[in-house]
């Protein structure tokens, strides 16, 4: 009886390390075959990934374009944590337009592999603003650039707001998307917007974990864990079909999904949470001196679009422009790219061109 035990575990053990080695070669075919896909062979294109010091430390940024002379984008991904590096084939049409950098910031994906979870004690919105001016110097002089087009998503459109108030010179224009704007007032939309639609759905199990953290401000991480939790059930069609596939990402190691994981939900402290859900962005003035565009998902629910709409009203600007992405909710940019790129040409590309 022992033997025969022993037999099946060892069958199973071997099923189990074939199904891996498949896996694993699937994934590097699948790997190979996009990195040919995705590959640029126009004699004026970039195409570089590389760790530079930033804030004392390396941080890991992605540069690809069809052509040099367009005008540069720079990416400031969500989260915090949310690097956008695993989405790189999403924004090939991008680079036909613009040079596109991804930026993994302090905490995040490469960049937190160099430094290990120590530096989640450096982390602050403070601390990040400054590393992304750095990256935004770095980048005009590496490209020869006067300046740079900055794009801001949720966490890092409140980055971007004080990056672009602190260093107009840096930048063409700022764009922002799933815009934070008051979060305290954002919150509590979004606590009662999930709770209203829990109890029409009949789903006991959501109501009694809203009722149990109660409404915001929530005094520690795991109530904002368990609050998006219920809020991403309820959230638009759009939003719940975000775009996957990061394990056949062709820049991307298994360890670097790991570090991707790991930036998102464990690195990020209850202190930068805080400091997101309690910024008002209009309390950093109104006066911007570059050209300012909110790209704004018609059904955000996580950085409410009337407030964000309140916001830009309040906004004086040399010039201002407010799209609304209908049918899209916070993670427009990702769902719907090639609308957003639309948008970045027809309003935001000329503007670059023309300096």
């Amino acid at each position: 009886m022992l033997k025969a035990a022993k037999r099946v575990v060892v069958s199973l053990g071997a099923l189990l390390l074939v199904a891996m080695a498949g896996v694993l070669a699937l994934r590097a075919y699948r790997q190979h075959r996009t990195t040919q896909a995705i590959a640029i062979h126009s004699l004026n294109g970039v195409d570089e990934g590389m760790y530079v010091k930033i804030g004392g430390i390396d941080q890991w940024i992605q540069i690809r374009g069809q052509d040099r002379s367009n005008p540069v984008l720079l990416c400031l991904h969500g989260g915090p944590g949310a690097s956008w590096l695993r989405l790189t084939t999403l924004f090939l049409p991008w680079e036909k337009e613009f040079t596109v950098v991804q930026w993994e910031q302090r905490g995040t994906g490469k960049t937190l592999e160099t430094t290990g979870s120590s530096v989640a004690s450096s982390m602050s919105v403070d601390r990040i603003v400054e590393d992304g001016i750095e990256v935004a110097e770095l980048l005009r002089t590496h490209l020869h650039k006067d300046k740079i087009v900055l794009l801001g998503f949720s966490w890092g459109s409140l980055l971007g707001i004080h990056m672009a108030k602190q260093r107009p010179d840096l930048f063409y224009a700022y764009v922002g998307t799933g815009q934070i704007s008051n979060m305290p007032k954002s919150q509590r939309i979004s606590y009662d917007y999930a709770l209203d639609r829990a109890r029409a759905a009949n789903d006991a199990k959501s109501v009694n974990a809203l009722m149990s953290i109660g409404p915001p401000p929530f005094d520690n991480k795991e109530k904002i864990d368990l609050f998006f939790q219920v809020l991403e059930k309820y959230e638009c069609e759009s939003d719940r079909n975000i775009p996957k596939g990061a394990l056949f990402a062709p820049n991307l190691s298994l360890w670097d999904l790991y570090n991707w994981e790991k930036g998102v939900f464990q690195v990020p402290t209850f202190r930068i949470y805080h400091e997101m859900l309690s910024a008002d962005a209009a309390s950093l003035g109104t006066d911007f001196q570059i050209p300012v565009y909110f790209f704004q998902g018609e059904l955000d629910e996580r950085a409410s679009t009337s407030l964000a709409k309140e916001y830009f009203v309040q906004i004086n600007a040399p010039h201002k422009e407010f799209v609304l992405v209908e049918g899209a909710g916070h993670f427009a940019v990702w769902t719907m790219p090639d609308r957003f790129l639309q948008e970045l040409v027809l309003r935001v590309r000329p503007r670059a061109m023309k300096m």
